[in-house]
């Protein structure tokens, strides 16, 4: 019974461990297990915390025992990308540069999950340095789809993805740069949600790019997204890009009829150089927010043409940045790919940074504008299915393009503009590899998005298909 539970979400598991029908120490033991066994083939995690989620279940089961429920994560198998410090467990950051480092600290998204009293599993793998969006890491190998072990999950948080959907954990924290939560969540079929830059702190997450970083879950369902960043939202005095804002009860918020919110189909980009089976497969989920009772209407965004040059600039620079203390002492330990990039950043002309940060104003005031018309955008996640592990180009309909191109032509509007997206799964190829359906709002409106997404998988049964992996 424990062994089918772990492919439940947080909201079907969390009524269970509080009325004690559910223990947290066997529902952590099953997920081990399933780790265990599906480790060697998905690879999806760097570290396994065996021995201290154990404690952290066996406290869980006595809090709960004597009443002291902490809310709905409160004994909930949660693994954690390497990319956030974890106090006394090893963080990498998929990186042998880091291979030895444990924290004395937890990053603020981390504490707070602790806070809520999550069982931590372990650290997922990713590529290296969050760099990347196949997960193929030359230190602690592929991390690999649970709907085809041949392919990809998607990065950078690929681990986390693969993690999720293959009941490893029951949900995951994940970050997102130019898509690294929502691309391994779309490759993967789970729900990933990227929030507004600022709603949840990046305080412990290694930088990739401070201006573009956001930190969010990866879940298997909407509700479980809404849960999870109720938990970890909110100010930081550490992260001065955190905002002040009130956080909103999403859990609350995102239930109710969507009938009359309007949704806007871009005229131009995000419905360009798509494979067929995906564009059928978008096109059929607005159909659907259509019979919901949402209203259509097409938008027009200017400079989303420029989105590839203004975040490879802005990254490239920002990353570079980051890690000039570590390329002049330890140059040797970083992956081929990502030392490259890395160097190459040193070349980069300030004006071109600073022309890109100019443009992507230009792209925010633009954004806004459009969503004086509409509620939220919709959209492909992505134009292509990830590749095998290995191979870089990926066919985007009538576009041959490297899979780097592919994954992030429809993320990075939003990292750039700072604006919350979610991507939920709308359905599957002949082939059996899903698809996802992109849903973004406007600044700190994650309830509208959730409310949306919701609505939409809860008129369909997406959500429910599981990978087989025995």
């Amino acid at each position: 019974m424990t062994e089918e539970l772990i492919s439940h979400s947080i909201s079907e598991l969390a009524p269970l461990l509080q009325k004690r029908a559910i223990s947290p120490v066997e529902l952590f033991d099953a997920t081990i297990r399933n780790i265990h066994r599906l480790q060697p083939k998905l690879n999806s995690f760097i570290s396994v915390s065996e021995e201290e989620g154990r404690k952290a279940a066996a406290r869980a089961e006595e809090e709960i025992r004597q009443r002291h429920y902490r809310g709905p994560l409160h004994g909930i198998p949660i693994s954690i990308k390497d990319l956030f410090a974890t106090r006394g467990v090893r963080t990498t950051a998929g990186s042998k540069v880091l291979a030895n480092w444990i924290p004395d600290y937890d990053a603020t998204a981390v504490a707070k999950l602790h806070e809520a009293g999550m069982v931590m599993v372990g650290k997922t793998n990713m590529h290296e340095f969050a760099y990347g969006v196949t997960n193929d890491n030359p230190f602690y190998g592929p991390a690999r789809n649970p709907w085809d072990a041949t392919r990809v999950p998607g990065g950078s948080s690929g681990g986390s993805g693969a993690a999720v959907a293959s009941s490893q954990c029951i949900a995951s924290l994940g970050s997102d740069t130019g898509g690294s939560i929502r691309i391994p969540s779309s490759s993967c079929g789970v729900v990933g949600l990227k929030p507004t830059y600022g709603r949840v702190s990046r305080h412990g997450a290694i930088p990739l790019s401070w201006s573009l970083d956001h930190v969010g879950p990866i879940t298997k369902t909407v509700k479980d997204a809404a849960i999870f960043l109720s938990a970890i939202a909110g100010p930081d005095l550490r992260d001065p890009s955190s905002s002040s804002r009130p956080v909103s009860n999403y859990e609350k918020e995102m239930i109710g009829d969507v009938r009359g919110l309007r949704f806007g189909i871009p005229k131009q980009y995000f419905f360009e150089h798509v494979d067929a089976e995906i564009d059928r497969a978008v096109r059929e989920a607005i159909n659907k927010l259509a019979a919901l009772g949402m209203k259509t209407i097409e938008i027009d965004i200017p400079g989303l043409e420029n989105c590839s040059a203004m975040e490879a600039h802005i990254n490239l620079a920002e990353a570079t940045s980051y890690h000039e203390p570590y390329l002049k002492k330890q140059a040797d330990d970083y992956g081929a790919g990502v030392r490259t990039d890395l160097e190459a950043g040193r070349f980069l002309l300030a004006t071109d940074y600073v022309k890109s940060q100019r443009a992507r104003t230009w792209l925010q005031q633009n954004f806004n504008r459009a969503f004086e018309r509409v509620d939220v955008i919709v959209s492909p996640t992505l134009p292509a299915f990830p590749p095998v592990v290995g191979e870089v180009w990926v066919q985007s309909g009538d576009l041959r393009e490297h899979i780097i191109d592919a994954s992030l032509r429809f993320n990075i509007p939003y990292d750039l503009t700072g604006l919350p997206a979610i991507t939920v799964p709308c359905g599957f190829s002949r082939s059996g590899l899903p698809i996802g359906f992109q849903i973004a709002g406007r600044a700190f409106d994650e309830s509208t998005i959730l409310k949306v997404a919701h609505a939409y998988e809860q008129a369909t049964d997406w959500h429910r298909t599981k990978p087989t992996l025995d």
